[in-house]
């Protein structure tokens, strides 16, 4: 598995609509008058993940999210193409209360369409063997 450090997965590109800002903003409650024309940093969630395969992922079926660290460097504007890629960053075997863990670590980065890095986002997955 330590070969699959490095890897990327599959990037997409999404674009930014004013519509889609609104409903996203009025799903968290956030009536900012700011909104539809800047996006709620938040908003990327939406925009999803390229996460790369794991090899023999299959032996450790369940996921948890284990932590979320996000940088925001520019304002994401309804029009913006966002170009979302992500790169396995690092594996670690750990044991736990519920037997072997690995635990993963995914950098993504959402690029706009003047090829500005608008966000990033550190990404902890734990995965482990399903129940007996």
């Amino acid at each position: 598995m330590q070969a699959a450090i490095g890897s990327s997965g599959e990037s997409n590109t999404i674009t930014v609509e004013p519509g889609a800002v609104m409903r996203f903003a009025e799903a968290i409650s956030d009536l900012n008058p700011a909104y539809p024309d800047i996006a709620p940093p938040t908003f990327l969630r939406s925009a999803g993940l390229a996460i790369p395969p794991l090899p023999e992922a299959d032996s450790v079926p369940r996921a948890l999210d284990g932590a979320s660290e996000w940088v925001y460097t520019a304002a994401v504007m309804a029009g913006d193409q966002i170009t979302v890629a992500t790169t396995l960053e690092s594996l670690k075997e750990r044991q736990g209360k519920m037997g072997a863990m690995l635990i993963c670590v995914f950098l993504t980065t959402y690029i706009n369409q003047n090829e500005v890095t608008v966000a990033t986002q550190r990404n902890t997955v734990i995965r482990m063997r399903a129940t007996e």
